[in-house]
């Protein structure tokens, strides 16, 4: 496992945000939802994610969830997806979303 500094780890912006609209994504290679996520002062952004095994789009909306949202857009089919939805990888493979146990304001930054 590389090492990273405390400096390094401070540039990565993680927010939370809550998922205002999920719809299928057919384009993309991988089995993904279209998401479009309020980060409060950081506007709605848009995000692709490959969650569709544990979770249904209807399921998804109101959902607050963790985000990284300095990296740099990344086209998936013909769709940018503006931040990274952050999750964890159970053994088979699906994705469990990353969350805070209790709402809190959009745009709030992991301590």
């Amino acid at each position: 496992m590389q090492q990273v500094t405390w400096q390094q780890f401070e540039q990565i912006e993680l927010r939370v945000g809550t998922i205002l609209k999920a719809e299928d994504f057919p384009e993309a290679r991988r089995s993904s939802y279209k998401l479009e996520i309020d980060l409060g002062e950081f506007g709605i952004k848009k995000s692709s994610a490959q969650i569709t095994h544990l979770y249904k789009p209807e399921e998804l909306v109101g959902r607050q969830v963790l985000c990284v949202i300095n990296f740099p857009p990344k086209q998936i089919a013909n769709f940018f997806s503006e931040v990274l939805t952050c999750g964890f990888y159970l053994p088979t493979g699906e994705v469990v979303l990353a969350q805070p146990e209790r709402k809190v304001p959009n745009g709030s930054r992991l301590a």
